[in-house]
């Protein structure tokens, strides 16, 4: 799923395309794309886009006569911008990723989702109270003072992992940047947010900024001045997610990972857990007491099932 700093380098390569310009229609080439009936879709046609924000993961469009287009890419849905020469039709949608196409004069802004499961959505809303219902609440953790980042952390107990993730509580951290924020805090994904000492919460303040800050600089310059075509969760630069069974690069031990739901937590055990290998429900419920509890214990197994 696109995050905070993907959803940042869309809007920067957004704002010198579309900025100023009329929107002349958005043609939807799927019906369960747009979530919203009031105002009619219809009633963006001719307008001017204004601003452009990020919502948390969201992308949103703000064009005059307060109406505000917001997209919600979830996990496979990506953005593709086609330029259109005067006097050129619009580029086609294509056949079966394409949801929606966005007209502009000077080009196309092509919606896709590389799924089955067409989690993308669009909503169009009019006026700043109905863009505020789309708001999760989270903080954004690039303006927060490490005061404010401890008071929503802590506001509920929960395990780190859920609480990064939660947009709730953050904002724009998923599955993948939440991954190499802990690892670069070298704090456990099992850990509870209530038990964090003062040093692990300087720790964790700091590498939740410092990570976002180095992808979103990283992807800028992957981007220069074109725009995104690999919006990925997994990259061979990234210290842990998507990196399971490959040495950490910290201290070479091999990233272990825990499946839960759709989404899974990859970590380093011996920089994060002391050591200790991490079992979620599923494995500990089907190995019980054969479930190793350490590097050392995983190994002899291994070595035990190759004999």
């Amino acid at each position: 799923m696109p995050e905070l700093p993907d959803v940042v380098v869309y809007l920067e390569a957004l704002a010198p395309r579309v900025l100023g310009q009329q929107l002349e229609r958005v043609r939807l080439a799927s019906p369960f794309l747009l979530r919203s009936v009031s105002p009619p879709l219809s009633s963006v046609e001719g307008k001017q886009v204004e601003a452009l924000r990020r919502l948390g993961k969201r992308i949103v469009l703000a064009l005059d006569g307060e109406l505000f287009l917001v997209i919600h890419l979830m996990i496979a849905g990506r953005l593709r911008w086609k330029p259109r020469k005067a006097g050129e039709p619009p580029a086609t949608v294509p056949k079966k990723v394409g949801l929606a196409a966005f007209d502009f004069p000077t080009g196309t802004l092509l919606l896709t989702e590389a799924s089955p499961k067409k989690r993308a959505s669009l909503y169009l809303v009019a006026g700043e109270a109905g863009l505020a219902a789309h708001d999760r609440g989270g903080l954004e953790v690039l303006d927060a003072t490490p005061e404010s980042f401890h008071a929503a952390l802590t506001a509920e107990r929960h395990t780190l992992k859920r609480a990064m993730t939660d947009p709730r509580i953050l904002s724009g951290i998923g599955n993948a940047y939440s991954d190499e924020i802990l690892h670069r805090a070298k704090l456990s994904p099992f850990k509870r947010t209530t038990d964090l000492d003062a040093g692990e919460n300087v720790r964790l303040f700091a590498a939740t900024q410092e990570v976002l800050r180095e992808w979103v600089d990283r992807l800028r310059e992957e981007t220069g001045e074109g725009f995104p075509e690999k919006v990925t969760a997994f990259r061979p630069q990234m210290a842990v997610h998507g990196r399971y069974g490959q040495p950490c690069p910290v201290c070479g031990t091999p990233v272990q990972r825990i499946l839960y739901a759709e989404n899974e937590a990859n970590y380093c055990p011996t920089c994060q857990t002391g050591g200790r290998l991490l079992a979620d429900r599923v494995l500990s419920q089907l190995m019980k007491k054969d479930w190793p509890k350490t590097l050392e214990e995983l190994e002899e197994k291994k070595e035990k099932a190759r004999a």
